[in-house]
């Protein structure tokens, strides 16, 4: 892990045209704070990646609804209502990612893997532009690995080295992204002086960053 961060040098980190993964499901674990310095930055034309478009004012809709997002990669999207009217103005582009693709897309990419193969959406529209592999007898879609230049965790539970576990129901997507960008900034749900090996999801080579307060020494 490189250190403990505050808002300014998370924001000095955001770059226009970045690709964001942000964990969570339907907002459950997701990193609000970092979401919301994401948006006090006013970076745009991000591609975001996460399971879902959050809603209009949590999670990752906050970002769709201040325009900062060009294009977004998630399994559904009809808690947000914004996303559907941005798409119909052809003002977002939206690739609608089957969940358990999407899960091992990026898996494959923290991985080293270059894709998976899926019979997931054979013979529906999932299928269109892709490439299809037959092995024995079967037919597979090629699913390229997806991963970012930054990862924004939330849900976990930070030792002050960087180990996290997770709580509960908050875990999701987020361990798997944590593996799957080039830099990685943790939101805590909560801080601890360490983390019993055994109970350790995320080890601390995969954090660059543990988000914490202005008044934190």
């Amino acid at each position: 892990m490189k250190g403990f961060i505050k808002k300014d040098k998370f924001v000095s980190l955001l770059k226009d045209g970045m690709v964001v993964s942000v964990g969570g499901f339907l907002t459950n674990g997701t990193p609000e704070k970092l979401i919301d310095l994401v948006v006090e930055s006013n970076v745009k034309d991000l591609t975001v990646i996460c399971n879902d478009g959050g809603f209009e004012d949590k999670g990752v809709g906050k970002l769709i609804v201040n325009n900062q997002v060009k294009k977004l990669i998630a399994s559904h999207v009809g808690t947000n209502p914004y996303v559907g009217k941005l798409m119909q103005e052809g003002k977002l582009e939206v690739e609608l990612v089957p969940q358990g693709t999407l899960a091992e897309r990026i898996r494959a990419f923290g991985a080293g893997l270059g894709g998976i193969l899926t019979p997931t959406g054979i013979d529906t529209i999932v299928e269109i532009g892709k490439q299809i592999i037959e092995l024995k007898g079967n037919k597979y879609l090629l699913e390229l690995a997806l991963g970012a230049d930054m990862a924004l965790i939330g849900g976990a539970v930070a030792a002050d080295n960087g180990n996290l576990k997770y709580s509960q129901t908050m875990r999701n997507f987020n361990p798997v992204m944590a593996t799957a960008a080039e830099i990685v900034v943790v939101e805590p749900f909560a801080r601890v002086n360490e983390i019993d090996p055994e109970d350790v999801i995320t080890p601390f080579p995969f954090v660059d960053y543990i988000l914490v307060g202005d008044d934190d020494e």
